[in-house]
């Protein structure tokens, strides 16, 4: 079914990030995943040739062009070809809007050029290893110290970026006695005294994706470094979190249909009983079930897309697409390694890291579950 969505600018654009992933990626991605991290220089690669910080103001270095289809071209070719340890699509989708919303005039002179260019690598540290979905229990405290900066003390897990990143969104309590509003966003850099990286954490997928644990000791933050109001940390996570999951959404969609485009390939080729496996008719069904159910998330996906752009975009609707979208990420690869048979379990086919590499969309930016109660709320029950 045609996509509507991506104007020739868009399509120029997609070729180009294509030809950056076939050129820049793909020969060494398998190396990437075997040394648990991409090279830093891959980032500024990138950020040569305008593939960070697309919707940054030009007079900071970005591209200048605050339309989220431009990330959304760039997530697409990352996950076609299972480039699941480039963390580009959470420096772009997830930190940057943080940034261009709530930060300073010396904040953005400050930290957009070396974001734009690839030189400064960011993350955003929310879960802890006792908070994941409730971030009303976060326990990281920042206390304010008599010259006006913060005392940073607690750990973060499972954070994206964790072991490259040069600057991290802390979300840390700030007051003791409120829950939501107690909570507030402090910027932290690499140099700071105190701060220091944990264990590169063994994950059962997205092995390239340095995802790390986050210590701070007695880190002491500016109040230069406050990221908007204290105390409104919650509200701003609660703005930020419907771009987060549509990107989720978007890459989970793109990786469904290039699952769905190796196993085509692959059981035209395969032969049992004489004939190609694709042929059988519980194949071809198996096929057309999932060719239809990826279409119609592909159009619900690009409709949420210009609801986001539109600044209509509600909770509820990037909930339904980040649940919906990568519960049928993980039916289809699970259903495509069986239709490879033995060899949909060797990692050295891509199907099999796509299969593990799937399975934990179903729990970051909030747990599928998390995703239904939202919507449940939103229903009034």
């Amino acid at each position: 079914m045609e996509r509507r969505i991506f104007t020739q600018e868009h399509e120029d654009f997609r070729a180009m990030v294509a030809r950056f992933v076939a050129d820049e990626v793909v020969p060494y991605h398998d190396d990437w995943e075997r040394e648990g991290m991409v090279p830093r220089e891959l980032w500024k690669q990138a950020g040569a040739i305008g593939l960070l910080c697309t919707d940054v103001p030009t007079e900071y270095g970005g591209g200048g062009v605050p339309d989220f289809r431009y990330n959304v071209v760039i997530t697409e070719e990352l996950a076609k070809v299972g480039a699941s340890g480039v963390g580009f699509p959470l420096h772009n989708d997830v930190v940057v809007p943080y940034f261009l919303k709530y930060a300073t005039e010396e904040q953005r002179r400050r930290w957009f050029p070396p974001m734009a260019s690839g030189e400064t690598i960011t993350a955003i540290a929310m879960t802890e290893p006792g908070t994941g979905s409730d971030l009303a229990g976060i326990a990281t405290t920042a206390v304010r110290q008599d010259d006006g900066s913060y005392l940073l003390n607690g750990t973060k897990t499972f954070i994206t970026n964790g072991i490259l990143a040069d600057l991290v969104i802390v979300v840390a309590r700030t007051d003791p006695d409120a829950k939501h509003t107690g909570l507030s966003l402090l910027v932290v850099e690499r140099s700071m005294e105190g701060f220091s990286r944990g264990r590169k954490l063994d994950k059962i997928g997205m092995h390239a994706q340095d995802t790390a644990e986050l210590i701070f000791e007695d880190v002491r933050v500016p109040a230069a470094n406050l990221l908007g109001q204290e105390g409104q940390g919650f509200v701003y996570l609660m703005e930020a979190l419907p771009q987060e999951r549509l990107g989720i959404a978007v890459a989970a969609i793109a990786g469904a249909q290039a699952a769905l485009d190796l196993t085509l390939a692959y059981v035209k080729q395969r032969e049992a009983f004489g004939r190609p496996i694709g042929s059988f008719q519980h194949s071809r069904f198996k096929l057309a079930e999932m060719k239809t159910r990826i279409t119609i998330g592909q159009q619900f996906v690009d409709r949420c897309t210009e609801l986001h752009d539109d600044g209509r975009l509600t909770v509820d609707e990037a909930a339904m697409a980040k649940w919906w979208v990568t519960d049928l990420l993980g039916e289809v690869v699970d259903t495509c390694v069986q239709l490879h048979g033995g060899y949909g379990y060797m990692r050295e086919y891509p199907i099999a890291r796509a299969f593990t590499d799937a399975r934990v969309q179903r729990i970051y930016g909030g747990t599928n579950e998390i995703m239904k109660e939202i919507i449940g709320r939103m229903m009034g029950v």
